[in-house]
């Protein structure tokens, strides 16, 4: 699940403004913090719990959510600093760092299945490919076990770059989440041409739907749409036990959020429980 970003206000301020020099003077600070953890390896995959609707207790898959390790040990998720890499090649490499540790988890756990987010920028960006390449070799089901997460806005960055990626992969069993869906400006002359197979409905419209009738009709829809495309549907940020009930007599078909469990970087990929749902 792509996490929730600072507003975009640096394209409303002019850089020479004060508000600007400052955005710029924390991105650059940012970019610092980053840079020495990437070079320091500080960083790390906090892992997250997709539950069945029909049965919470059965894990369908856990996202990998990538996390910043300060010096001193302090966990920084990535809402504090994907703004300032994500369109720059350190975005990449976090990407790459981020394929790498879930295809290490896949190898050494045969009995789990992770998502991983990407950006459509690392699409084109030959280290990416290379660890997935190298990581999809490594055993005969990691494909299988594998989905890759792209957010609404970034596959319309390159829609028929993303496509042909997508047919690509699938064919060594990969399996792709069209995450935030409802956040972005998908093109529907696109939509119907993506090959996804999961589709996770953006936490802004889950929020008290059991007694929010905008966010129920908006969700319905939603779960419409996936459900026309044969898309496996996902429901983010549910945090409360009513909003899994309705989500579950509406007909989602995964859940994920808080009240089944917080992103940890120690996940207990062991026990019955952890095996792969289907």
């Amino acid at each position: 699940m792509a996490e929730q970003k600072r507003p975009g206000v640096q394209a409303a301020a002019g850089l020479g403004s004060p508000l600007g020099v400052a955005i710029s003077e924390m991105d650059r600070a940012t970019l610092s913090m980053v840079r020495e953890a990437i070079d320091a390896r500080r960083m790390r995959l906090a892992w997250q719990p997709v539950v069945l609707a029909r049965d919470p207790t059965k894990v369908a898959f856990h996202e990998g959510l990538i996390r910043v390790l300060d010096p001193s040990g302090r966990v920084i998720p990535a809402r504090d600093f994907i703004d300032a890499v994500e369109s720059r090649d350190i975005g990449r490499e976090i990407d790459c760092l981020a394929l790498e540790m879930g295809l290490a988890e896949l190898k050494r756990h045969e009995n789990i299945r992770v998502s991983i987010n990407m950006s459509a920028r690392s699409i084109g960006f030959p280290r990416w490919r290379q660890v997935l390449a190298r990581g999809l070799a490594a055993g005969p089901t990691i494909g299988e076990r594998l989905i890759l997460e792209i957010t609404e806005s970034s596959a319309m960055l390159v829609p028929e770059l993303v496509i042909a990626f997508m047919e690509e992969s699938q064919k060594a069993g990969v399996a792709f989440a069209l995450d935030d869906f409802g956040s972005g400006y998908t093109a529907i002359r696109y939509f119907k041409d993506f090959f996804f197979d999961i589709l996770k409905i953006d936490g802004q419209f889950i929020r008290d739907i059991h007694r929010d009738p905008d966010n129920a009709a908006l969700a319905a829809a939603l779960l419409s749409i996936g459900k026309h495309f044969g898309m496996f549907t996902v429901a983010e940020a549910v945090e409360r036990p009513e909003e899994a009930a309705f989500l579950r007599q509406m007909g989602v078909d995964c859940m994920q959020g808080y009240l089944f469990g917080a992103a940890t970087l120690k996940p207990d990929f062991e026990g019955d429980e952890m095996r792969k749902a289907g």
